[in-house]
């Protein structure tokens, strides 16, 4: 017999989570936003406002790297999470930890980003706080990924 999850928000096999189509909904709501020209950074300084202290000041830490590594990134919000664009394709978003319920936040890259390095390479990464170490290296991903050297 399969255990069971204690997770409220845990989907039966083959269906989405209350999460997961929640943040379906966001982003249809985030869509609508941007159609009736809302700034997108309006929309992530309202997400800060929503996590715990130690991951909105992950989130704002992470903003101002990647914002400080080209001028032209924009900052909306893809799937209710604080992510980045450039020419208007996304690069990287951050998942802080409240949104999903783990035990660390992530920063992402989406496909647009040019990370490719021979025929694997990591897409994501877990951050629990910004030290200079990874801020160096957060820096110099944001850097590949949109292809500034």
């Amino acid at each position: 017999m399969p255990a069971k999850s204690s997770s409220k928000s845990t989907a039966k096999a083959g269906s989405m989570s209350a999460a997961e189509k929640l943040a379906i909904k966001e982003r249809a709501q985030e869509l609508k936003a941007q159609e009736k020209g809302i700034k997108g950074l309006a929309e992530v300084e309202a997400k800060w406002k929503l996590m715990k202290p130690a991951n909105r000041a992950l989130a704002q830490g992470l903003h101002k790297i990647i914002m400080g590594v080209e001028p032209k990134i924009e900052a909306k919000t893809w799937y209710s999470m604080p992510a980045y664009y450039l020419d208007g394709k996304l690069i990287c978003f951050f998942q802080s930890a409240d949104k999903w319920g783990t035990r660390y936040s992530t920063l992402g890259f989406d496909a647009n980003a040019k990370l490719d390095d021979s025929s694997m390479w990591a897409t994501s990464f877990a951050l629990t706080k910004l030290t200079p170490v990874n801020t160096r290296s957060i820096t110099a991903l944001t850097k590949k990924a949109i292809g500034k050297k």
